[in-house]
C-alpha cells in the first residue's frame, strides 16, 4: 500500500473506531521518505521516556514558576490548579498521542492539520506550520533564561552587592547553550545515554529534595495548603480572575508534552513508543509535581518573605527559609539548575528537527539548505544551528529591554497551546463525521475519544483565553504580558508570507511514507 500526500495515514479506510489496535501501520523500518531527507532511527522508548519526562521537568520548573500561583490564588491556585491542569494536559496529551500513532513525524501539528482540516488544508497547515515553529523557537530560550535568572538570584542571594544586569543573563544564557549544542553536534550517540541519566537526575534528586524540606522546614496547617486563597497581592479583585491567573503555574508546569513527537523520524516503533512515552512521561511529571507543590506549601515559612524575594524567585527564599543556610539553599537549587540545562539537550533536538521537517516540505524561504541532512553529523545540522542563532538573538534582547525579551518568550506557551487545539478540533470533527475514513494506529482512543477530545478543547481553550493576562494590576510597561500582540504579530507574519511565497511553494506535507 502506498500513501500520496493527499493520503498519509489518516484518510485511508478502517475498521472501525473502537477497536484498541485496527490495523497496525508498518514498522518503522520499512518506511521511506521518498526523494526527501530522512533521518537515522536509533532510539528506542526507554530514551523517549527519559526525553519526555526530562523536558518537561515537571517539578523543578514548579519551582521556576512559582511566583505567579502565590501572587494569584496562592495555594488553592498551586494545589487545585496542579489536579485541574493534570486532568486537561493528560486529554491533550491523548489526542495528540493517538495521532502521533496515526502518523509519527517530525511536523507533527501541521500534518495532522493538513490531513485532516475540513477546508482549505494548504492554507491551514502552513498557517500552523509557523505557529509550531515560532512556539518552539521561543521555548529554547526559556529553559537557559531560567537556568540564567536563577544564578543571578543566587548572586543576590549570597552577595548582597551584586546587582543583577540584563547583559549578565544573556551570557549565562550563551553558557547554558553551549555543551547542549557540542552534544547535539558532535555526540549524536550519546544523546539517549544522556536522555537517562537525565532522567535518572530528574528523579533521584526528587526524594533527596523532599526529605530536606520535610525535616527541616516551619509547618503550615492544613487549613493554609487546601483552603487558603490569596486575593489581596496582585491587585485583581475578581477571584475567577485571580484563580485563572495563578492556574498558569501548573499549566506552564505540565506543558509542552508534544515535544518528543518531533523527535519520531529518529525513533524505532515511533507510532507505539512515542505515544506511551509521551502519557507516561506527563503522568510521572505531574505526580512528582504534585506531591513537590504539597511539601512546598506545608513547610515554606512565612508567605510574603517568599513572594518579596530579593531574588526574583520564591524559591529560592523558600529553600533558605527551611535550611537557615545559603549555602544548602544554593545546593538545593543545584537539580533545579541541571534541569534547566539538561532539558535543553532535549529542546535543541526537538525544535531542530522540527525546523528542519517544515523546511523539508518547503514551508520556510531557503528551504532547501535548511532541509539539508549532514552525511557526516547525520543531523539536520544547518537547522540546528539556525535554532542556536535564534535563541543567541533573542537572548541579546534581554540587553536592551527585558519587557521586550519577555514578550517574547510569553509567546511560547500561549502559540504552542493554540498548536494542539487546532489539529484536535480538526479529529474530533473527523472522528463524529467520518471516523470510517481514519487509519488508525495502534494507539487508539477508541470509545473515550470523543468525550477526551472535547474535555482537551475545553481545557485547552480555558488556558489560551488567560495566558496573555498580566499577572498583577494595575498594569505597567513592564508588567503587561505582551503574548497576545507579540502572537498576533507572528500570526500576520505568517499570513504575509503565504499570500507572498507559500501559497506558490507550499502543497502541504510532501513527505511520501510507504512500506518497502
Amino acid at each position: 500500500m502506498q500513501y500520496d500526500n493527499n493520503q498519509i495515514g489518516l484518510s485511508s479506510p478502517a475498521k472501525g473506531p473502537h477497536a484498541m489496535s485496527i490495523e497496525d501501520p508498518p514498522p518503522p523500518s520499512s518506511y521511506q521518505y521518498r526523494g526527501k531527507p530522512r533521518l537515522e532511527r536509533y532510539l528506542g522508548f526507554l530514551p523517549m521516556l527519559a526525553f519526555a519526562a526530562t523536558l518537561q521537568a515537571s517539578w523543578e520548573s514548579l519551582g521556576s514558576s512559582l511566583q505567579a500561583g502565590l501572587l494569584n490564588g496562592g495555594p488553592v491556585a498551586i494545589v487545585y490548579g496542579m489536579i485541574l491542569s493534570f486532568a486537561g494536559s493528560l486529554c491533550l496529551t491523548l489526542s495528540m498521542a493517538e495521532m502521533a500513532s496515526i502518523n509519527p513525524v517530525a511536523g507533527a501539528q501541521y500534518h495532522w492539520t493538513y490531513e485532516l482540516a475540513p477546508f482549505a488544508p494548504r492554507f491551514l497547515s502552513f498557517i500552523q506550520g509557523w505557529v509550531t515553529v515560532i512556539a518552539w523557537w521561543a521555548n529554547v530560550a526559556v529553559g537557559p533564561y531560567l537556568v540564567g535568572t536563577e544564578i543571578q538570584g543566587l548572586l543576590v542571594q549570597n552577595y548582597p552587592s551584586y546587582e543583577p544586569k540584563g547583559w549578565h543573563g544573556t551570557l549565562l544564557v550563551f553558557a547554558v547553550l553551549f555543551l547542549p549544542l557540542l552534544v547535539n553536534i558532535f555526540a549524536r550517540r550519546l544523546l539517549a545515554p544522556v536522555e537517562v541519566l537525565s532522567g535518572v537526575i530528574h528523579i533521584l534528586s526528587y526524594p533527596a529534595i523532599m526529605v530536606v524540606m520535610i525535616v527541616l522546614g516551619q509547618r503550615h496547617t492544613n487549613e493554609f495548603v487546601w483552603t487558603e486563597f490569596v486575593t489581596d497581592q496582585s491587585g485583581w479583585h475578581d477571584k475567577g480572575i485571580i484563580y485563572s491567573i495563578g492556574l498558569l503555574t501548573a499549566a506552564f508546569t505540565l506543558s509542552s508534552f508534544d515535544g518528543v513527537i518531533h523527535m519520531s523520524e529518529e525513533v524505532n516503533d515511533a507510532p507505539r513508543a512515542v505515544p506511551r512515552s509521551m502519557v507516561w512521561g506527563l503522568c510521572v511529571n505531574a505526580i512528582l509535581a504534585f506531591g513537590f507543590a504539597i511539601a512546598l506549601l506545608y513547610t515554606m515559612g512565612d508567605f510574603q518573605k517568599a513572594l518579596d524575594s530579593p531574588t526574583g524567585y520564591p524559591i529560592i527564599e523558600i529553600f533558605y527559609a527551611q535550611t537557615g543556610s545559603k549555602a544548602a539553599s544554593s545546593a538545593m537549587m543545584l537539580p533545579i539548575l541541571l534541569s534547566g540545562c539538561y532539558s535543553s539537550f532535549n529542546v535543541l533536538a526537538s525544535v531542530s528537527r522540527l525546523t528542519w521537517a517544515f523546511a523539508r516540505d518547503e514551508g520556510f524561504p531557503f528551504s532547501s539548505f535548511f532541509a539539508h541532512v549532514s552525511p557526516r553529523y547525520k543531523i539536520p545540522l544547518r537547522s540546528l544551528f539556525l535554532v542556536t542563532i535564534i535563541t543567541v538573538l533573542i537572548a541579546l534582547i534581554n540587553i536592551g529591554s527585558s519587557a521586550a525579551f519577555n514578550a517574547v518568550l510569553s509567546l511560547d506557551t500561549l502559540a504552542l497551546y493554540i498548536s494542539y487545539l487546532v489539529p484536535i478540533l480538526f479529529m474530533l470533527i473527523k472522528r463524529i463525521r467520518f471516523p470510517g475514513e481514519i487509519r488508525w494506529g495502534p494507539f487508539v482512543l477508541g470509545k473515550f475519544g470523543i468525550p477526551i477530545n472535547t474535555f482537551a478543547m475545553a481545557y485547552g481553550t480555558y488556558i489560551t483565553i488567560f495566558l496573555p493576562w498580566p499577572e498583577t494590576q494595575p498594569v505597567t510597561a513592564s508588567g503587561m504580558n505582551y503574548g497576545a500582540p507579540v502572537f498576533g504579530v507572528a500570526l500576520l507574519f505568517a499570513v504575509i508570507d503565504w499570500f507572498v511565497r507559500g501559497h506558490k511553494k507550499w502543497n502541504g506535507p510532501t513527505v511520501m511514507v510507504a512500506p518497502k
